[in-house]
């Protein structure tokens, strides 16, 4: 009985150290992305409700340790397709309403900002 207990934990201790972490370099890209939204004055449409982007981004950061923390997400691209396009409670999608421009899906905006961000961040770690 002890040798199974010990082969048990030893098993969960090795299937939460493979959690692969994310990489700095992703964490940073999306940090900029969710700056970004906060910034944007945009507001940010969550099952059927209205947010300002601060409360936005500080939801999708819940989300993200979420993710983070079951080593769920490798990339933006994964943070945003899990995490940023739709409730998990009730599978709706959100939306981001920018000035007097028609909601878009947050995805869409948010896919976006991250193509206008990688050439500036390239260009800044240029030599």
């Amino acid at each position: 009985m002890q040798r199974r207990l010990f082969l048990l934990l030893t098993g969960i201790l090795i299937a939460a150290s493979a959690v692969a972490a994310l990489s700095p370099a992703v964490k940073a890209e999306i940090d900029s992305l969710l700056a970004r939204l906060e910034t944007s004055a945009c507001e940010f449409n969550r099952n059927g409700s209205w947010y300002p982007a601060t409360d936005a981004k500080a939801h999708l950061l819940q989300k993200l340790k979420y993710l983070e923390d079951r080593g769920m997400v490798q990339s933006t691209e994964q943070f945003i397709e899990l995490a940023a396009s739709k409730s998990s409670l009730s599978g709706q999608p959100y939306l981001v309403r920018c000035a007097n421009a028609a909601p878009i899906p947050s995805s869409t905006w948010l896919l976006s900002q991250l193509q206008a961000l990688r050439p500036a961040a390239k260009a800044r770690s240029a030599p």
